[in-house]
């Protein structure tokens, strides 16, 4: 007995000494690094943390962890392999490793998937990563980084938006989620794609398109006319219910609003969508059936592009392993649901979800009218028939991704701002702490009337970086009187189309990696975030395998 107390007592300490996420009975969690998001780079951050010697908590809102990585976006916008590194190199050889397995191709024979990436072969030998996947194997990965980080981490936890964030001398003292539990550390880390804790500290942020004239630049704010992909109305289609009778009405998802002048800013965010896994498997195959809600008139715009007898309908099927795809939006109609994630970054979580069930109502009808409406051509319901959801994907959420494609909400304005002269290379990047490479790639913001009275889509912008570009230590840090111990790798400081090449989920976790550096010698040194030298962190991040230079 008196061993076993001995035991017991040393046990507690080891706890008491450590700060681990223990719970305490007045339901109160400490650790030396809070970790508030349930993205890849809420993993990444974790990870380091923990490897550089402190205590690290992941409070996370989502119950699968891995964010879009894990949730249908399978077919990796990579960019540069080369500049990936760290972390994130270590993410896609685990998932090297689990395909290196015969028993991992279930469905399909290795030597029939074949190699095709998004720019770089699916997989890589010679460095032993693989950049295409399924959404589980991607689960599975980040959960084989939390269980041999031995890192604790609490899920369903939703942050208290309203009163849960509590400041003092320009810091973060606790954040509190709905559940009551609370959480105290040192320093703080928001890894949500929407900026929720940053935005209740209090730090400045911002939604939507900046004018050009504020950073200089050529690709931001509106680009009515401007048409770098094939995602727009390339025929004259009438807007009306009545075609050409402007008196009937608009058809749905058609904005009555002006597209605003070109160059100029608003408060508008690029389209959403759920990047689906579908099958042809008969094996693992659920069929696509109608859903409560279906509404066939939401897709007559649909119809009327089919009569102009663009080919392109559903085309892009992406493989993935074991006879799947990752579906992506392709074409003027698809599954973008463009127009209806303008409020979702600032939206209560009431509201959001309200806005996350239209887009699921959209896409699914979406899905039924491609099989089943007969006002579209035969081999688009034929092609539409050999597809299912996949039964071993999603099963828990009814095969059904678990999170949407937010590709932008809040940006933060912080220490330094990253714009398109960054990502063009038309200026030196101080302080690097990751690279970007990525195409400045913005999906569409709105569908409006033209003065001609037609159809159109407007804000898909796609210009390519020359090089690989350095990602800003100062883009990751508030202004130190705004908050001296949050870090924020994903809703960086950037204009929105900067944006639209830093938002890969590659660099999400190779800023995660960085931010969890910071934390971690800021707690060690007993310093404010923004007090420590960038030479003793680019030291750390290159002895870690983080690529600052190309």
């Amino acid at each position: 007995m008196k061993n076993l107390i001995n035991l017991m007592s040393i046990v507690m300490l080891f706890f008491a000494a450590t700060g681990c996420g223990r719970e305490t009975a007045t339901g109160t969690f400490k650790a030396d690094v809070i970790v508030y998001g349930g993205t890849s780079a809420a993993v990444t951050t974790a990870v380091q943390v923990h490897r550089m010697g402190l205590s690290v908590i992941i409070v996370s809102p989502d119950k699968h962890l891995g964010g879009m990585s894990s949730s249908g976006l399978g077919f990796t916008d990579t960019g540069n392999k080369e500049v990936i590194g760290g972390l994130a190199r270590e993410f896609y050889q685990l998932i090297y490793q689990h395909y290196d397995k015969p028993e991992s191709w279930n469905w399909q024979k290795r030597s029939e998937y074949g190699n095709r990436g998004q720019g770089n072969p699916a997989i890589d030998g010679d460095k032993r990563t693989m950049w295409i996947f399924e959404p589980h194997v991607a689960e599975e990965a980040f959960e084989t980084m939390i269980r041999q980080n031995n890192i604790p981490v609490h899920r369903d936890e939703w942050l208290d938006r309203e009163t849960g964030v509590e400041m003092k001398d320009g810091k973060i003292v606790s954040i509190q989620t709905l559940s009551g539990k609370l959480y105290k550390g040192k320093v703080f880390v928001d890894a949500t794609y929407e900026g929720d804790l940053m935005a209740s500290a209090n730090v400045r942020y911002t939604v939507g398109r900046e004018d050009n004239s504020l950073y200089g630049e050529t690709w931001n704010g509106v680009q009515a006319g401007v048409f770098h992909h094939g995602h727009y109305f390339k025929d004259k289609i009438s807007p009306y219910k009545v075609p050409g009778d402007p008196s009937s009405g608009l058809l749905p998802r058609i904005s009555t609003e002006a597209p605003g002048e070109n160059g100029t800013g608003d408060h508008k965010v690029q389209a959403y969508c759920y990047r689906l896994c579908l099958t042809q498997n008969p094996d693992n195959k659920v069929p696509i059936t109608k859903p409560e809600g279906y509404d066939s008139s939401q897709y007559e715009l649909l119809v009327r592009v089919a009569e102009t007898r663009w080919n392109e309908f559903f085309a892009k099927y992406d493989a993935i392993p074991n006879r799947k795809t990752d579906v992506n939006n392709h074409g003027p109609f698809s599954y973008d649901n463009i127009g209806m994630s303008w409020e979702y970054p600032e939206a209560s979580y009431e509201k959001r979800k309200e806005i996350l069930n239209e887009h699921i109502t959209y896409q699914k009808g979406l899905l039924y009218f491609m099989a089943t409406d007969k006002r579209l051509p035969q081999w688009v319901r034929d092609t539409m028939n050999t597809w299912g959801f996949s039964r071993d994907e999603f099963a828990d959420n009814g095969y059904w991704p678990y999170n949407i494609y937010v590709r932008e909400a809040r940006r933060m304005i912080g220490k330094y701002i990253m714009t398109e002269n960054d990502v063009l290379s038309k200026r030196e990047v101080p302080e690097s702490i990751g690279m970007g490479s990525y195409t400045m790639d913005s999906h569409n913001v709105q569908r409006y009337v033209t003065a001609e009275g037609y159809v159109q889509n407007e804000g898909d912008i796609g210009v390519a970086a020359p090089r690989p570009y350095r990602i800003s230590l100062g883009s990751i840090l508030p202004e130190k009187d705004q908050c001296s111990n949050l870090i924020v790798p994903v809703c960086v400081s950037c204009s929105h189309i900067a944006f639209g090449s830093i938002r890969m989920e590659p660099v999400f976790m190779i800023l995660g990696q960085s931010a969890g550096t910071v934390a971690s010698m800021a707690v060690q040194g007993k310093k404010n975030i923004h007090d420590l030298t960038y030479d003793e962190i680019r030291k750390k991040l290159v002895e870690d395998g983080q690529i600052l230079e190309f």
